[in-house]
């Protein structure tokens, strides 16, 4: 079932309503908001209808338009986000600036016309004999030119204030985020291998990995300073068949192509996927130009995956894209001083698997799901517990509009802690960096007008947390590390790791 933008309001309310029913009847076990279990018969029922659901939500898009005629949807969107007063603002100024511009554009295509209109008059005058009169009207041209050139340096103005504006507001969130302040807001919808009572008690991550004789927190301050460690022996092997099985499952099984990509990208590519200019303090800057322009170590592999084909139109045959990409990843951890300062969680430097995909509006919801089930395939197979979180509005990320966390258990640490996040950010990203695609024509007449894809992005696996989980869930009583059985083979058959010599 496919929906157009030509179709109805009505309709595409029918079909979410019906959507939302159907979820609403998969749902069991429901128990505290925390604690809110979708099992697989919601997740069948969400992949059967969100075609229908993608549909209804295809009009709510973050643009000026929008802004400049409905600015209440996204005033209400940045009060549920828990925004800042200056983001509130940025609405209702650049409204002001898009009427602005309106008024200045009329301004000047009327001087234009006028100077058109009257152009031709002067050659005949001139023919006639009649210089003053000639005279008078070159000067109502020259006058109406120089209006049409004010007006357009105004434009000019205004345009870059309305772009630094809109470049500030988040994306619109989709109407299944929660509301709610920070993540203790966030709703549990699904967990695996939590039945019983979880395991507590053991030795956090960097004690076990330290008395293996496998992490040196000393070196890498010796080297590089806070927030940056050293592995050695079998562990720095077992972070290697971590990458490698990851990207291997998700080749394999999955169907992502596998890319290798620059770690170094300019600010355009930043700007594109949303994390500048809101989370400039958070990136690392290069001190001198790249390639006459800046740069800036990636965060993600997010940023140089998505923008492989900004600035391009795509046929909609080749929808769904997926890529797959290991990267270190760069974060300066701005805001986080004094949080999770122990061990390998929060580094500046680290190791991630990361899945793109992009598709059309329609195949959207399908696609996100697709990546939380390949992500959830990973934890399963390294038989690793963990919980399924949907993000709250004060807790979803800047391009998101939908979000999903999963949370691995540590019995070191003895809770759950993020170790994949999945979001779905709609056309926000490619509205950014102009990625669109060309329907496919049915029947004859002009071709379709190109539409803005949908980027989903996702972890699949962060795998310095990956690390940190086998470390503390596979301990065994003499201080060894059991090796996850599919990680062997990676390992040279390994399936213990001792201390080292």
């Amino acid at each position: 079932m496919r929906f157009f933008l030509s179709r109805t309001r009505c309709l595409a309310a029918t079909a979410l309503l019906l959507c939302h029913r159907s979820n609403a009847l998969a749902l069991f076990a429901v128990r505290s908001p925390r604690q809110q279990h979708l099992r697989c018969t919601a997740s069948r029922a969400g992949a059967l209808t969100c075609t229908v659901e993608a549909a209804a939500r295809i009009q709510r898009t973050l643009d000026e338009r929008l802004i400049a005629e409905d600015p209440e949807v996204v005033l209400r969107s940045l009060r549920m986000r828990r925004a800042a007063d200056e983001q509130l603002g940025a609405v209702g100024r650049i409204g002001a600036l898009t009427k602005e511009r309106a008024a200045l554009v009329e301004k000047g295509n009327e001087a234009r016309a006028q100077r058109k209109a009257l152009s031709p008059k002067i050659g005949k005058l001139m023919k006639e004999g009649d210089a003053a009169a000639a005279d008078a009207l070159k000067a109502e041209v020259s006058a109406a030119a120089a209006i049409a050139d004010e007006a357009d340096a105004q434009m000019e103005v205004i345009e870059s204030e309305r772009k630094a504006l809109f470049d500030t507001l988040p994306n619109l969130l989709d109407e299944r985020t929660p509301e709610g302040n920070d993540e203790e807001q966030n709703v549990e919808v699904g967990s695996w291998g939590c039945e019983g009572e979880l395991p507590t008690g053991r030795q956090w991550h960097d004690e076990a990995a330290s008395a293996l004789g496998g992490l040196d927190m000393e070196a890498a301050a010796k080297l590089s300073g806070s927030r940056f460690a050293v592995l050695k022996g079998s562990l720095a092997r077992l972070e290697r068949a971590l990458i490698s099985f990851f990207v291997d499952t998700h080749t394999t099984q999955h169907g992502y192509t596998e890319v290798m990509v620059p770690y170094l990208v300019g600010r355009e590519a930043l700007e594109g996927t949303g994390q500048l200019p809101k989370f400039e303090d958070d990136l690392f800057r290069l001190a001198e130009p790249l390639n006459g322009r800046e740069g800036f170590l990636i965060p993600t592999a997010e940023v140089p995956l998505t923008n492989l084909h900004a600035n391009e139109i795509l046929d909609e045959a080749t929808l769904p894209i997926a890529y797959c990409a290991f990267t270190p990843c760069f974060r300066a951890e701005a805001g986080s001083h004094g949080k999770d300062t122990r061990g390998l969680f929060r580094q500046h430097q680290f190791h991630k698997v990361e899945l793109v995909r992009i598709s059309s509006p329609e195949q959207s919801d399908a696609e996100h799901h697709a990546v939380v089930q390949h992500a959830e395939t990973c934890l399963q197979l390294l038989k690793l517990p963990y919980r399924k979180m949907k993000l709250c509005s004060g807790d979803i990320g800047f391009s998101a509009s939908l979000c999903y966390d999963l949370e691995v258990w540590l019995p070191g640490q003895g809770r759950f802690r993020e170790i994949s996040s999945v979001s779905n950010c709609g056309s926000f990203q490619a509205r950014r960096m102009n990625l669109r695609y060309r329907p496919t024509q049915e029947g004859a007449g002009k071709p379709p007008k190109p539409r803005f894809c949908h980027t989903i992005n996702g972890s699949g696996l962060a795998v310095g947390r990956t690390l940190v989980a086998i470390l503390e869930n596979y301990q065994l009583d003499d201080g060894s590390i059991e090796v996850p059985e599919v990680l062997r083979p990676y390992m040279g058959g390994l399936d213990k790791i001792l201390p080292e010599p």
